[in-house]
């Protein structure tokens, strides 16, 4: 069977093992092929004659697949899936699977990650040490801007899936009260610290939101200037989750006017970030380059699944299918 990654650097930049992929057919990888849509003959010429590909950011679009006569099973190495035509795949009789569980410990880490570098912006103070700045003081102690504790405050959460469970658990650790948002409700987690309540609820009453929901049509644009006017002066505002969510230009217009205190974006609209994306320009804002699932542990069980996924479909019985 012969198996062609479009895109394996991000997965393995080189610290994983291809080997157990490669005891399941003949395998050719690619570090990276385009992840620009109308690339298609390009995408093609890779592909070649394979049988099974491997994706992430590579699209598999319904013009590509029409073309692939030999393909039957398309192997996403992430867990969102809007890369592939699911429906074109379906229609010629291709199973795609996707990584439902991997990153969910990682995830919720970074968002923390990020919520305390707001709260302490421990990356300003190491280089005002650094520069001399401690050394120069007449004080024993100092700090460049208003630390934040979070024992107490408010952490609304907008997802309550696997990820944003393990947040709630962390907040909650922390001594902050929690407020979900989801449009499934799971109450066996409601508790004295946790309780669900409807969006506008959790925008009014959160010192901190997470945003943790996959991107869907209907959620797409989220948080914008008529969100963003519900919710509390002073709020901080961390997405790991999807850039669309978010309308960009209200989120930076949020934050320079204080409207929200401070932001932590790891994604953004267009990935990687163009040079005139507006959060670039705006104080207080973190951005970091979409790796909140990217610890080595993670990505190995990344790799895992999705090599265990061709192993299931070879022996037929696929699991993590998407379009059946």
């Amino acid at each position: 069977m012969k198996i062609v990654v479009l895109d394996g650097y991000t997965t393995n930049p080189g610290d994983l093992s291809w080997d157990e992929l490669k005891q399941l057919g003949d395998v050719t990888i690619y570090d990276r092929v385009t992840s620009d849509p109308s690339e298609t003959d390009l995408i093609l010429r890779h592909i070649g004659d394979a049988e099974v590909v491997f994706t992430n950011k590579t699209p598999m679009t319904r013009a590509l697949i029409e073309q692939l006569p030999n393909l039957r099973f398309i192997s996403v190495m992430a867990t969102g899936f809007n890369t592939v035509d699911v429906d074109a795949a379906k229609e010629r009789g291709i199973l795609v699977s996707n990584i439902p569980i991997y990153g969910t410990a990682a995830v919720a880490q970074t968002a923390f990650a990020l919520l305390l570098e707001l709260c302490h912006q421990v990356g300003v103070h190491n280089e005002a040490v650094k520069a001399g700045e401690w050394t120069n003081c007449p004080d024993y102690s100092f700090w460049k801007n208003p630390l934040v504790e979070l024992d107490g405050q408010t952490l609304g959460i907008i997802g309550m899936g696997r990820i944003g469970k393990r947040s709630a658990k962390i907040g909650q650790a922390m001594g902050m009260n929690i407020l979900a948002y989801d449009m499934y409700e799971d109450q066996s987690i409601v508790s004295d610290t946790l309780k669900y309540v409807n969006l506008d609820e959790l925008l009014e009453n959160s010192d901190v939101i997470f945003m943790h929901c996959p991107q869907t049509a209907e959620n797409t644009g989220m948080i914008n200037k008529e969100t963003i006017a519900k919710m509390k002066t002073g709020v901080f505002f961390v997405n790991n989750s999807r850039g669309g969510l978010v309308v960009e230009k209200d989120l930076s217009d949020a934050i320079n006017s204080g409207k929200i205190a401070g932001a932590a974006v790891d994604v953004v609209s267009v990935e990687p970030i163009p040079a005139d994306n507006y959060l670039l320009n705006t104080k207080n804002c973190i951005v970091t380059p979409h790796f909140s699932w990217a610890p080595r542990a993670s990505r190995e069980r990344l790799l895992k699944t999705a090599v265990n996924n061709v192993r299931a479909f070879q022996n037929g019985k696929p699991e993590n299918i998407v379009n059946e």
